[in-house]
């Protein structure tokens, strides 16, 4: 694994601190899996896209457009 260096407000590293013990984890492994998340979010988003464009070749509206009210039905 390697090692990175980051600066930021005593303040706030302390306050992140505090707040990953009181999850019971660590501010580095909090770190390491928002980079994760980070560098995942265009491949989620590019798979989302694909997924909207498949369903979009079966699946028709006949081109009408539905009002907010009809989206939101449940």
């Amino acid at each position: 694994m390697k090692n990175i260096t980051l600066s930021a407000n005593e303040d706030l590293i302390e306050a992140a601190r505090e707040r990953a013990r009181s999850e019971r984890t660590t501010l580095n492994e909090q770190f390491r899996l928002w980079l994760a998340d980070y560098t995942h979010q265009r491949q989620r988003a590019d798979e989302a896209m694909a997924f909207i464009k498949e369903m979009q070749k079966t699946v028709h509206t006949g081109g009408r457009k539905f009002s907010r009210d009809e989206m939101n039905e449940r």
